[in-house]
């Protein structure tokens, strides 16, 4: 029966009971406020050893002070009863708001981001929640989430109570915590620490955003089984307004080694980042797909692909529109497959796909745009045009899938559409073909696309997208292929024509940073990219090339913050997330690089999973499973990189980062005489790059280093 009073506490209601005792609404006589009050079960209150330890550890944890976690305030005898007195939160749990789907997004984050940052707070002082769950988690009518039982598990393991739940009901005499949302070290009756908690948030913020547990049993067994053996489904295949990010955080907090995790400051980050992104606005999403060439000839797909590249650029100046990148998009060139199945991968919930016919001055295009979830056209159109309205026609397919999808404008993103540049025709094909060439990122190619762009800027002098072109080119042999000043000195010239030429151009200013920061003029580059971030915050160059140059000044905190802005905005890019991996290690974050790592790996595997012999993706990959412990796995996809590219030195120096984390020393040494004698990167780089920290110490580095400049 419910007691009316316990000292001078008078009991008002009960709020619900479990293995730690039952929970009363009180008022305090006393102080006139109302607490909640935990009686202790009379098997612990009456044992004397028990509960000098249990009085022990809860004086710790009242020492927690933060506004989203129940405090306990004492530790109080009464009327022959023993009891906690504690924050009463006027609210409801998680587990009785959740909807069958899964909460908004918006809700999800703001939720999250408080019980992160609760975690945060009590891993700082050493106190491990041990049963975090969805019905040990409050939200009051304000939105203010507390946690409950907050080291309460600690407490009846120090009292001698060693209890588990599954589905809410009590299994004695086994293991701590509730299955559901149980750690693999905690189901196996191990020590656990923070990285454990973060397991368990990650399982409630999983049910959270999809509505269902990431791990299921029809008994205890099956259910400790699934949570040690397998890997959830994504919460993004269940649910596809999810962000992607969002879905990566959880899959690292779902890994089963516990410094795979992310710490519960960096999950709070991640999580008010995508807040503040904006990421749970982006309702409407969109891939554009290669063209197909109906030319008879078959010689257009240069010209197919820059119209879709055109229309997927102009799109991305949109803020309420998630834009697949190009990247992933044109993968699926000649695809033949269920479009459903592509927006699965894609992560989108519309594609656009078309076709292109030349005939002399000619020119049909096709478009349609398709819905992923069944199938239908939601928007198709054929233009019968002379080829000198291409523009127009970008335009109105860019126009028409804004009024289809009911995107509202903003003033500016109706002036950044209107003042997208033009040329005379011949300029630009020649620079959609050079585009064509530079996509391909080999010395050969970058020097063809080099031509395109020259031929591009003589037709139409006043054309800065060939500039900008001719710019990034020249950028990328200087830093590739033996650092002329010819080419630097070019890219110099080239990126101030197109800023002149385009002065609201984002791309030209991310062009122009990415010279100057060549020329290590910093603080004019620093400029340039955030004029570019200003004219465009969703361009990716800007914040990747920044980030790389604060590399080279041995800023490593800030060049974190740039790449993964960068890895947010292309959302399948590994590039950035490479790097970023790096200057964690530099900042000895060795647990946020580690989550790097798994990162990467998520993208690579899907990318190779399109493209299985792309060298770039399986260099990069190897260097995740290295930094992962994986290192013969590893090993493959660095020796099948090389096989793929012997002769290039990009393969070649990320075989010296390989080698040189796993051991083989003289191995390492032998491509990295290669990499100096093609003169390729910077000195300033060998010098940040934390994959070659093994090799600085070694005379070999010295001596081989000096003829950088």
């Amino acid at each position: 029966m419910t007691p009316r009073k316990l000292g001078h506490y008078r009991i008002l209601r009960e709020l619900g009971a479990g293995g730690m005792g039952r929970v009363y609404l009180a008022e305090d006589t006393k102080l006139g406020r109302r607490v909640a009050l935990k009686v202790l079960p009379d098997e612990m209150a009456l044992d004397d050893d028990r509960l000098r330890r249990f009085r022990r550890e809860a004086e710790s944890l009242a020492s927690l002070d933060h506004p989203n976690i129940v405090t306990i305030y004492s530790i109080e005898e009464a009327d022959d009863a023993t009891y906690l007195t504690m924050t009463w939160v006027d609210g409801e749990t998680v587990a009785s708001l959740l909807p069958p789907g899964g909460f908004e997004i918006d809700r999800l984050l703001h939720i999250g981001a408080q019980l992160a940052e609760a975690l945060d707070a009590a891993h700082a002082r050493g106190v491990t929640h041990r049963d975090l769950k969805p019905g040990n988690i409050m939200v009051t009518a304000e939105g203010r989430v507390y946690v409950l039982d907050f080291g309460l598990a600690k407490i009846a393991t120090a009292a001698g109570t060693r209890t588990a739940t599954v589905e809410g009901v009590t299994a004695h005499g086994t293991i701590l915590g509730t299955f559901p949302y149980m750690s693999p070290e905690q189901a196996r009756g191990e020590p656990v620490g923070g990285p454990s908690d973060i397991f368990s948030l990650g399982a409630v913020l999983y049910e959270m955003a999809t509505g269902q547990r990431p791990f299921r049993g029809a008994t205890e067994g099956e259910l400790i089984a699934s949570i040690l053996r397998d890997t959830p489904p994504s919460a993004f295949d269940l649910r596809r307004d999810l962000p992607i990010a969002l879905d990566l955080t959880l899959g690292r907090c779902l890994q089963k080694e516990p410094s795979s995790r992310p710490s519960a400051a960096e999950l709070g980050t991640l999580l008010r980042d995508l807040a503040r992104s904006g990421a749970s606005r982006a309702a409407k999403s969109i891939a554009v797909l290669p063209f197909t060439d109906m030319s008879a000839e078959g010689d257009q797909r240069y010209f197919c692909d820059g119209i879709a590249e055109e229309i997927l650029n102009a799109l991305s100046q949109l803020d309420s529109l998630r834009v697949a990148a190009r990247t992933s998009s044109f993968l699926f060139r000649d695809h033949g497959g269920d479009i459903r199945e592509i927006g699965r991968r894609l992560g989108v919930e519309t594609i656009l796909e078309g076709s292109v016919r030349k005939s002399g001055d000619r020119i049909r295009v096709t478009a349609q745009l398709v819905g992923v979830a069944d199938g239908y056209r939601v928007w198709s159109e054929r233009y019968d045009r002379e080829l000198t309205d291409v523009f127009a026609i970008q335009d109105s397919i860019a126009e028409s899938i804004v009024d289809a999808l009911e995107i509202a404008l903003t003033p500016q993103e109706q002036r950044t559409l209107a003042e997208r540049p033009r040329a005379e025709l011949a300029a630009y094909e020649q620079y959609l073909r050079g585009r064509h060439y530079l996509h391909e990122m080999t010395r050969e190619s970058i020097r063809l696309a080099l031509q395109m762009f020259r031929k591009a800027s003589r037709i139409d002098p006043a054309f800065a997208p060939a500039y900008a072109g001719i710019a990034e080119a020249h950028g990328m042999l200087y830093h590739w292929a033996g650092r002329s000043d010819a080419d630097l000195e070019e890219a110099e010239r080239a990126s101030r024509r197109a800023v002149e030429l385009s002065p609201g151009s984002a791309e030209a200013h991310a062009a122009r940073g990415h010279v100057l920061s060549l020329h290590r003029r910093r603080e004019e580059a620093a400029r340039s990219f955030e004029r570019a971030m200003r004219l465009n915050p969703s361009l990716y160059e800007p914040y990747y090339y920044a980030g790389i140059d604060r590399i080279h000044e041995g800023d490593f905190e800030g060049a974190s913050q740039l790449l993964r802005r960068a890895a947010e905005i292309r959302e399948e890019d590994y590039n950035a997330l490479d790097h970023l991996r790096m200057a964690y290690v530099a900042l000895g974050r060795n647990a946020e690089a580690a989550g790097a790592s798994e990162q990467i790996l998520v993208r690579v595997d899907r990318y190779l999973d399109l493209h299985p012999d792309d060298p770039r993706a399986l260099q990069l990959g190897a260097l995740a499973l290295r930094a992962l412990g994986r290192v013969e796995e590893g090993r493959d996809w660095i020796e099948r990189a090389l096989s793929l590219q012997p002769d290039d030195p990009r393969t070649w120096y990320n075989a010296v980062c390989f080698y040189a984390q796993t051991g083989r020393t003289d191995l390492a040494f032998d491509y990295f005489e290669r990499v100096i004698d093609a003169d390729f990167g910077l000195r300033e780089w060998l010098e940040r790059d934390s994959d070659l920290a093994t090799l600085r110490a070694d005379p070999r580095f010295r001596e081989l280093s000096k003829s950088f400049g």
